[in-house]
């Protein structure tokens, strides 16, 4: 008896450990913060809708995982407010998902293919860029200066702060960061943009592995179309389920 009640403590505490996993999707930008801007599609609503999806996946298939959002509808979040969920969630892993563009604006371009963030250096000047601007969307709220100790998203001296931070999640994030772009080649067959490093704020402000996605880009007409369709997002949002599933596993 006692061997049979010490069997079922055990199996109570591997599914407390299993139940205690935590995932917080974050749809980039909404409400009066729109994000980047195609012909017709507006970024915040294809994040919004491959995010939505993705939380219904893992919730279908790992209904002991909880999936938290930071916006399930299209309210602007505060960037410092998205990652205090995060934080009171207690999460495991962090996805932020966005669309982007490139400075060519609505006009047509040849950029194309998804590419995946961590927290880091920038070592390209193209990383920076894409961090300024995800980053300008904090202009938006009031008192920005002070809710972030002084930091200007358009100055790249601001950065330089990054360069001095130790991510003690940089390993999980960036394993589960080349997942995802592994899963865009295959599942979605996108083109592979690759993993790189930047400052994104939303990254910085959280405590667990984090990956920002971008799923591809909006002024680039063709992709526009297949990042504004059910399909494209059906299968976006597969890809990085995918992912999830093969980082959890191995958790």
């Amino acid at each position: 008896m006692k061997r049979l009640l010490s069997v079922a403590v055990l199996s109570l505490l591997c599914v407390a450990r299993v139940l205690a996993f935590t995932v917080v999707i974050d749809a980039g930008h909404g409400g009066r913060d729109a994000g980047a801007l195609g012909l017709t599609a507006k970024e915040k609503d294809i994040n919004l809708k491959v995010a939505l999806a993705l939380g219904n996946m893992i919730r279908k298939y790992h209904p002991e995982v909880k999936v938290v959002y930071t916006r399930s509808t299209d309210v602007f979040v505060e960037l410092e407010r998205r990652a205090r969920i995060a934080v009171k969630a207690k999460a495991d892993l962090f996805i932020s998902i966005h669309t982007n563009s490139t400075a060519a604006g609505r006009k047509g371009t040849a950029a194309h293919g998804t590419e995946t963030f961590t927290l880091g250096m920038h070592r390209a000047a193209d990383n920076l860029a894409v961090a300024k601007r995800e980053n300008s969307v904090i202009t938006l709220e009031s008192n920005y200066k002070q809710t972030y100790e002084g930091f200007d998203p358009c100055s790249s001296e601001s950065y330089i702060i990054f360069e001095f931070m130790q991510d003690r999640n940089m390993e999980a994030s960036v394993k589960f960061a080349r997942l995802i772009q592994r899963q865009f080649v295959s599942t979605a067959k996108r083109v592979d943009k690759g993993v790189h490093q930047a400052g994104f704020l939303v990254l910085r402000e959280v405590s667990m592995p984090s990956v920002l996605i971008e799923l591809g880009f909006i002024n680039n007409r063709q992709e526009e179309r297949y990042l504004a369709s059910s399909h494209g997002q059906t299968q976006l949002a597969q890809s990085i389920y995918n992912a999830f599933k093969a980082y959890y596993s191995k958790k």
